[in-house]
């Protein structure tokens, strides 16, 4: 199976609904991430966000699924969306985690609930054989996920943060498929 063999598909946890994401989320994406706090976050989107831009890429999201290039996720909580949790830059059998999440329900393990949900995906769906991530030098919280997760720390560089309009230093982990014998 290759990625682009994946029909778009919903993924449950113990209290999460996991479904890919589609243009309608563009709102409230958007107001998620009108959350400097949220948003100083991640390193690749603007703040304040540009709802044009937010709904422009939200748009895009099914064409990128069917292509193979990201799986992206809605996480939602009895039928709200709490944020988002993805795989991209998919290529070679190696791709992206990333996960965001409304500052409301941060603190309560949903990212790491989420973001599990999607390395079993990656591994055991997509046979991606490898994942990165990576999280900025003052985001502790997301650390922490990853390393709960399994991931590896792999180095600590400096990235341009669009969200903050600066240089920022930037922890990047691994996380390698287990291969059964």
């Amino acid at each position: 199976m290759s990625a682009t063999d994946i029909a778009p598909r919903s993924l449950r946890t113990e209290r999460l609904a996991l479904r890919p994401t589609s243009g309608s989320d563009a709102d409230r994406a958007f107001d998620i991430q009108s959350d400097w706090e949220v948003t100083r976050m991640l390193r690749t989107m603007s703040f304040p966000p540009d709802r044009t831009e937010v709904c422009r890429w939200f748009a895009d999201h099914p064409r990128q699924w069917l292509a193979g290039e990201a799986y992206r996720f809605a996480i939602e909580l009895d039928g709200q969306v709490l944020g988002m949790t993805y795989l991209d830059a998919i290529s070679e059998g190696k791709a992206n985690l990333g996960y965001w999440l409304d500052r409301a329900h941060w603190g309560l393990g949903y990212a790491f609930e989420a973001a599990q949900a999607v390395v079993r995906f990656a591994f055991d769906d997509a046979r991606l054989v490898r994942l990165r991530a990576g999280h900025a030098y003052d985001n502790t919280a997301s650390g922490r996920v990853l390393v709960k997760l399994g991931f590896k720390p792999l180095d600590t560089v400096q990235r341009n943060s669009q969200s903050r309009g600066e240089t920022i230093t930037q922890h990047r982990y691994v996380l390698e498929a287990h291969v059964s014998s």
